[in-house]
């Protein structure tokens, strides 16, 4: 596809009708200049004006096979052809078989596959399974985290974009799970702060009272809220506390799942096996939209004989589980080794260069395709960049250093005071090699705002 692509109407109809007529999310209206984009292909996207950028963000984490791969573009032109639509009553051969290869690819016995729009769908339905499972109301989640915008998903949220929508659905009930860099337990190591946060959260477990919880969610992997990375025993050491309360575990997969952390699953990292997977974006990037809910078999048991009391119109739409089909076949074929690979020998030494050389970069974590850089004023004190919930005049650095990011050609993903890496998993090694070097450019615009001393 080239590159020269404007689309098929011109820039300005196309900002004109934006502007006039598109409610933008998370969004104060009159604040915003959405960028019109004309096109993609692979990891990169362009405007009307014919400028690239290295797309470093997945559009939201949910571009795993990058713009317009043409085996997913081929499976639903070729779905389109023979049935776009076909309710969640029937049987269909492309929602079947894309069930059966996400339920092949699933730790433990979860068979079984509830499909869903997206991944905030996927954690409502996965709280109202845990709730009519185990008879118990209350959910507990972490506060750096992010389920999702619906009712039930923003009460499970943790960060701030919960605050608006309260007060919300009972029962969500918050704790602090592991941060190493910035740990809630004064730990001095990942093995203290692992064992320190699961004592909190059995602490919480007890003062909560353990008869009324039905589940807890965790992210596997944090996205949004700082890519967090579990520290060894910290998913196992949660399991053994619902296994010794009858709680069930859930784990939200939306970001993590499916190649973004080197496998299908992020849990498999460490062997850990939910009672609930929710999933969506990678599972086709996108394309049509997709989520679901992998169910053990335990909790499949519970509405053998009792009907499940939710559905959705699009449940398991065809034109998206031919998507879903196609794309875990590509990924079958040496995707996730790339993704491992790249994550070990590029982006993790890459990031960890880009630390030595500026005195900003406080941290550097991650795994496979999914980095977060965290961006401070003082290294000794670890002063965030940017205040928490910075707005206006008081993310001017971040919001310097993105704008620095996109004139070089990186599209980057910018949370509070910190930028991800999170590109396609298909992203090439010489893509993510122009991603760093733009990232280290940019960089020193961050480093202007450094008020510490020499770099520790």
């Amino acid at each position: 596809m080239s590159t020269e692509t404007t689309g098929t109407r011109g820039v300005e109809a196309v900002i004109a009708d934006d502007r006039a007529h598109v409610f933008h999310s998370w969004s104060a209206q009159d604040r915003i200049s959405p960028l019109p984009i004309a096109g993609g292909e692979g990891s990169w996207f362009w405007d009307y004006d014919g400028k690239r950028y290295l797309d470093f963000s997945s559009q939201l984490v949910n571009l795993n096979l990058g713009y317009q791969h043409p085996a997913l573009v081929a499976a639903i032109q070729e779905q389109a052809e023979r049935l776009c639509m076909v309710q969640p009553a029937f049987a269909n051969d492309v929602r079947g078989e894309a069930a059966r290869l996400i339920a092949e690819r699933a730790p433990g016995s979860l068979d079984h596959v509830f499909f869903t729009n997206g991944g905030a769908e996927a954690n409502e339905n996965a709280v109202r399974m845990a709730r009519l499972h185990t008879g118990r109301h209350k959910v507990l989640s972490t506060y750096r985290s992010y389920h999702g915008a619906t009712a039930g998903s923003i009460a499970l949220t943790g960060d701030p974009r919960r605050w608006a929508s309260e007060p919300s659905i009972p029962g969500a009930v918050h704790f602090w799970g592991p941060y190493p860099y910035r740990s809630a337990f004064h730990a001095t190591s990942e093995a203290e702060e692992g064992a320190r946060a699961l004592q909190h959260l059995a602490d919480t477990i007890m003062v909560e009272g353990p008869s009324t919880i039905a589940a807890i969610v965790l992210e596997t992997v944090v996205g949004t809220n700082g890519v967090l990375v579990p520290p060894p025993g910290y998913l196992a050491g949660v399991r053994e506390l619902c296994d010794r309360h009858g709680i069930l575990l859930v784990a939200d997969e939306v970001m993590a799942g499916f190649g973004r952390c080197g496998e299908w699953f992020a849990v498999d990292r460490w062997g850990v096996t939910p009672d609930l997977i929710t999933f969506a974006k990678g599972v086709n990037s996108g394309y049509v939209p997709l989520g679901g809910v992998l169910i053990s078999e335990p909790v499949f048991d519970t509405f053998r004989e009792r009907a499940y009391p939710g559905g959705l119109t699009y449940s398991g739409h065809p034109l998206a589980c031919a998507a879903a089909v196609a794309s875990i076949g590509v990924m079958a074929d040496g995707v996730l080794d790339h993704v491992r690979t790249m994550g070990a020998e590029v982006i993790g030494p890459g990031l960890a260069e880009l630390a030595e050389r500026h005195p900003s970069v406080g941290d550097v974590r991650g795994l496979g395709v999914f980095w977060a850089v965290e961006l401070v004023r003082d290294r000794a004190t670890r002063e965030p960049l940017v205040p928490f919930n910075a707005a206006g005049a008081d993310a001017e650095p971040m919001t310097r250093f993105a704008a620095a990011c996109k004139e070089r050609g990186l599209w980057p993903f910018v949370h509070f005071n910190r930028t991800h890496v999170a590109p396609p998993c298909t992203t090439s090694r010489d893509e993510l090699l122009e991603g760093l070097a733009i990232l280290d450019a940019a960089l020193d615009v961050a480093d202007e705002y450094y008020t510490g001393g020499a770099s520790l």
